[in-house]
């Protein structure tokens, strides 16, 4: 049916604009919104919510281990008076001394003033050597991270070729070699592990040096050849960890439906195997190797102090044996923070990377 318009009376203007509905708003219009939709956006997202309650339970942590790092060390016999001048020094030469480095003043006093410090981006200084300590983690901390990177590159680039041939074959031969190599792995110590590699690929097979360390802007054959002993000593046994954990996770991912499906459906079993069991099993893998960097910086320091390095590790230990509470301090918050940052980065990475996680909702 066609609706006819009546014409207008004569003499009336008649209006031929037409109305195009609502007029485009100018980007300069939208810009505050968008602005203010997008950091909506950002302060309700699961992620940054994750991040601001690992941050919070962090503090009280970290506080936590500094209270009673500094109370063990205070508590134990002698201080660092004593330890720098030896046994023959006199009473009141070590009287004095105490009072020059302030440790006759009460421990809440010195915590305070050290915390304090810590607030302010000040760690203080050595007490051994007077040198602050920031230039001491300038000196030495490049060699732990190296060392740590090194050790771990080492377990994740054994440990998948090596659980794929494992669980290709469940039972066959290369199963049952990694799994015995794997419970040989766990069974020894890391300095056990050291002094075998020392005697074996320094001594009776002279292929690396035993001690000593090369920088890195030296020679960099030279380098990673000096490292190769302690970065095998830390990550072998997280290398056999891995393995087994890898194996186990594949396994139960080769039972699920999917698996099944996608075997149904003429896919070949090496691609199910990498393509399906194996992407989904990483997700373990990357948990644990988050949890496991205070074991991963536990190994640094027993490799540095048998190998000779000049790291963190050595630093820590000579510390310790000099009542150096300022040092020990600096860098067991260090060690510690890096330990949350790194668990935070992986609670992160694991929703980002599976996005049917919903951190902080209740499971209907």
């Amino acid at each position: 049916m066609t609706i006819r318009t009546p014409e207008p009376a004569s003499g009336t203007a008649v209006d031929t604009t037409t109305q195009a509905g609502p007029q485009p708003v100018h980007a300069t219009d939208q810009h505050p919104g968008q602005i203010a939709g997008r950091a909506m956006a950002v302060v309700q997202s699961p992620s940054l919510r994750l991040a601001l309650r690992r941050l919070a339970t962090a503090i009280p942590v970290l506080w936590g281990v500094t209270a009673l790092t500094f109370v063990v060390l205070n508590v134990l016999p002698g201080n660092a008076a004593q330890q720098l001048l030896g046994a023959e020094a006199t009473p009141e030469q070590v009287r004095q001394l105490t009072v020059e480095l302030g440790l006759d003043r009460p421990l809440v006093t010195r915590y305070w003033d050290w915390l304090s410090g810590v607030l302010t981006g000040d760690l203080g200084r050595s007490l051994a050597s007077g040198q602050p300590v920031t230039e001491i983690f300038a000196e030495r901390l490049p060699v732990t991270l190296e060392l740590a990177v090194y050790a771990l590159g080492i377990s994740l680039i054994l440990t998948m070729p090596v659980a794929l041939l494992a669980t290709r074959r469940p039972g066959g031969l290369v199963d049952r070699v990694s799994m015995a190599v794997s419970m040989a792995g766990l069974s020894i110590a890391n300095y056990v592990l050291a002094l075998l590699l020392v005697i074996v690929f320094a001594v009776y097979i002279p292929l690396f040096p035993a001690i000593g360390y090369v920088p890195l802007e030296e020679n960099i054959l030279e380098n990673i050849w000096s490292l190769t002993l302690p970065a095998v000593a830390i990550g072998f046994p997280l290398f056999c960890f891995y393995t087994r954990l890898l194996r186990g996770d594949i396994l139960d991912q080769m039972q699920e439906d999917y698996v099944v499906t996608a075997r149904a459906k003429g896919i070949s079993p090496f691609h199910v195997l990498t393509r399906h069991a194996l992407r989904n099993s990483l997700f373990g893998l990357l948990t644990i190797v988050g949890l496991n960097l205070g074991n991963l910086l536990g190994g640094t320091v027993i490799s540095e102090q048998i190998f000779a390095l000049p790291g963190i590790g050595q630093e820590l230990i000579q510390a310790i044996n000099n009542r150096d509470v300022i040092v020990v301090q600096a860098i067991v918050l260090f060690m510690a923070t890096a330990t949350v940052l790194v668990n935070l980065l992986t609670d992160i990475l694991y929703a980002i990377l599976d996005p049917r996680i919903r951190y902080g909702q209740r499971i209907a």
